[in-house]
């Protein structure tokens, strides 16, 4: 003969599982948020860092052409670039490349648009500052500047028009 159990009891051993559900549930996603949080206020600080990042680099091109005892300087800079550099590695941010890539608003700033029929439109003429970016978001888009078709004029339309005819 089984025993059976009160439908009460039931109830509440029921009520007890989802409880502890929903407690594990919410320690999980507690952790998860903890650690966007984190990760995100790491990636703002970096952030702060990439202007100075920026300088050194321009700065060693230009040692580049110095001669003698400029270059030892720009040895031991090159070397604590490298380490900055390892630091974002860590964090996962990276640079990327924009110039010869299409305009992409999430990735790039346009602070120029030159108008030209040598270059596709919305195509990258040149990087002004890089951009880095991490697994989740875009730390510094790029500034860039774009290469758009020129409007047609009037004169140019209206000539258009004709010539079909």
């Amino acid at each position: 003969m089984t025993e059976e159990i009160p439908v009460a009891e039931e109830n509440w051993k029921d009520k007890y599982l989802r409880a502890l559900a929903e407690q594990e549930n919410m320690r999980k996603r507690l952790q998860k948020e903890k650690q966007e949080m984190v990760t995100f206020g790491i990636e703002n600080a970096i952030a702060e860092f990439l202007p100075a990042i920026d300088n050194f680099e321009n700065a060693l091109r230009f040692a580049e052409r110095a001669a003698g005892e400029v270059k030892n300087w720009a040895i031991g800079f090159e070397m604590i670039l490298s380490q900055y550099k390892e630091v974002l590695y860590k964090h996962g941010i990276v640079s990327f490349h924009s110039e010869g890539n299409r305009f992409d608003p999430q990735y790039h700033e346009a602070v120029e648009i030159i108008e030209t029929t040598e270059q596709p439109d919305g195509t990258i003429i040149h990087e002004f500052t890089k951009g880095y970016k991490s697994a989740t978001r875009t730390i510094r888009p790029a500034r860039v500047k774009v290469a758009k078709h020129p409007q047609p004029t009037e004169a140019q339309e209206e000539e258009s028009i004709t010539e079909r005819e």
